[in-house]
This record gives C-alpha cells, structure tokens and sequence, in this order.
C-alpha cells in the first residue's frame, strides 16, 4: 500500500523504514505535521499515517477523502485528535498502536521521581560550573512512602512493580482492578483518599471527559501538603494555571512532567532560537522544584520498533480485508 507517513523526524524514518523492509509497502515521509494545509500532500495515497499531534478533524479527512485515502494510520496510542465520527462518515477506517513498550514510560516516570528528588539535574548543572555545595538538594528516602498511581493498566502496574522494590506503600485507583497490582500489596481507594495520603501521585490514565482537569483547583485542595505530583500519561489531565497556584502556594512541593496541554505548538520541535509564547509553559519554568521533560516517555529503541512492527500489521491486515484488532471507531 502507499502510504504517506506526516510529522516524521530522522528516527521515525529509521525505524519505519527497517520495520517495513520485508513487507515492502510504498512508504513517503513528510516532515510537515498532516492538517487541513498540507493534507493535499496525501492525494492519491491510500494511507496516512500520523502521530500524537497531527490533527485529523473534519475538514482535514474531507480533503483526505476527496484525494483517495481510505485509511488512517495512527503510530500512536491516543486518537483524541481524529475526528471519529466524520471518519465513519467518510468511510475511512482507522488504526493505533495501543499499547507499546510500557517499559519506557514506567521507567521514564521513576526517573522523573529520582530526579526531582534527589535534584540531580540541578546537582549535575552546579557540578559542571565547579559548584560543589549540597545545601539545597536534600531529598527524602523513597523508602516507605506511599506512591499513589491513578490508572493501573500495563504502565501503571510496571511502575508499581519498581516503586514495590523501593520499599513503598501502594495506593491505586482505577474503573478497573488490577488483581496483578493487589498482589503486590497495592490497596485500590477512592481519589479522595489516594490524594489526601500519598507522597508521591503518578498519572497513568486515558484522557477521557471525566478525566479532563482531573488535578484541578477543587482536587488539589485534598493533596497531602508537599506531594510529588508525576504525569507522564496525557497533558490535559493536569489543569496547569490550578497546579502553578498549587506550586506557589506549596501545596504541590514537587512536579515533574513529560506532556503538557498545549504541548502541540511546542514538543517536538527545536524552538531553541525563539520566543516562546506560551507564558503558562514558561512559568513552569521557573519553578526549581518543577521538572519538563518534552514528550520523550516513550522513546526507546523498544519502543519505536514495536511501534513501526504494530503499524505495517496494522496496514496490511486493512490492505488484506482482514478484521484489525486496533482499529477504532466511533
């Protein structure tokens, strides 16, 4: 199948390429993000194949229809930028990879904790300008403190499993339970009480309507003082002006974060020589006890091959007729 493949970077090009060398679909990069401009780009290919922040909305897909494509492609797990409902309107079938190296996430969040912690990366930038002093980097013992995750799926349990072997208590709350998670000792409560008595918070949930803004004002006024807050899930969990006022107030003691709501206009992309002009994004910047990393959770060498290997099954099992168990519909 011809496939025109937006928002590809050199590894996205590399490990596509070598995943689809057996199979030999016709593949066309585009470095470019797919949107209603540059989805002209795509007539008379089949396929699109797009990533977390292109934007698949209505108008988008008309033109997309219009030039023959009858298939999205997403390399990714969330589909809150594609339109579902005028896909099927426009009969275009629509594929994800669902779940890929949870590994990578899971790992990357307990990085953030040790982090933010133990304040490596201000120790390692004072080190480098021959700055030898600790005041200002005392830290806290992982052990026996209380890690509370909310969304207990693959990535959720994994980080359990690692924060279980630091010696700590497990608070969790999910729809579902996870009896992999209780075997472990992790406790399922409610959020009330997951946010009145955890240390440390990790967000491993979808972005649904009911978990838009889930840390909001109301939610942060039931933190225990001084929590460590971790999103390495979805941007828009986090009400970001509410977690600020949080941060100032010393509600919130630490946060560290790998998406951010508005992050489309930014991660990704090298915006080094510019003026940022998002002053919420830059205000987190400020804060020493705030650590950004730029979407980077999932982005191991793990990761983008069992990415790129998911996605050409994915294409041709809609190429060959056959039922896709990733596709997704309205």
């Amino acid at each position: 199948m011809k496939v025109a493949v937006f928002s590809t970077k050199a590894y996205d090009r590399q490990f596509l390429s070598a995943a689809n060398s057996p199979i030999q679909h016709e593949l066309v990069f585009f470095e470019p993000r797919l949107n209603r401009d540059t989805a002209i780009l795509a007539a008379g290919f089949p396929a699109v194949c797009v990533f977390v922040h292109d934007q698949v909305d209505a108008p988008t897909l008309e033109i997309l229809a219009s030039g023959g494509t009858r298939v999205v492609v997403l390399r990714c797990a969330g589909f809150n930028n594609v339109d579902l409902q005028a896909t099927a309107d426009l009969g275009i079938t629509v594929v994800r990879v669902p779940a890929y190296s949870p590994y990578g996430v899971a790992e990357h969040a307990v990085g953030l904790i040790l982090s933010l912690n133990r304040k490596i990366h201000r120790a390692y930038n004072r080190v480098r300008e021959g700055n030898f002093s600790i005041d200002g980097l005392l830290g806290f013992n992982l052990h026996e403190r209380t890690v509370g995750i909310v969304g207990t799926g693959k990535i959720g349990l994994i980080l359990g499993q690692i924060m279980k072997g630091f010696g700590c208590h497990l608070l969790a709350y999910d729809v579902y339970r996870n009896p992999e998670l209780e075997a472990l000792g992790g406790k399922y409560v409610e959020l009330p009480e997951l946010f009145a008595n955890s240390d440390i918070i990790s967000l491993h949930c979808p972005l649904t309507p009911e978990t838009h803004h889930l840390i909001n004002t109301e939610t942060i006024e039931k933190i225990k003082p001084g929590v460590m807050l971790i999103n390495t899930s979805r941007g828009a969990l986090i009400d970001t002006q509410a977690v600020i006022e949080g941060l100032k107030s010393g509600k919130i003691g630490y946060l560290a974060v790998d998406v951010y709501e508005q992050e489309s206009e930014l991660f990704f992309e090298d915006l080094s020589g510019e003026i940022i002009q998002d002053d919420i994004f830059q205000r987190l910047t400020t804060f020493p006890n705030v650590l950004i990393t730029g979407h980077q959770a999932f982005f191991t060498a793990e990761a983008l091959y069992n990415i790129a290997e998911t996605t050409f099954a994915n294409i041709s099992d809609v190429e060959q007729g056959r039922p896709c168990a990733n596709e997704i519909r309205a």
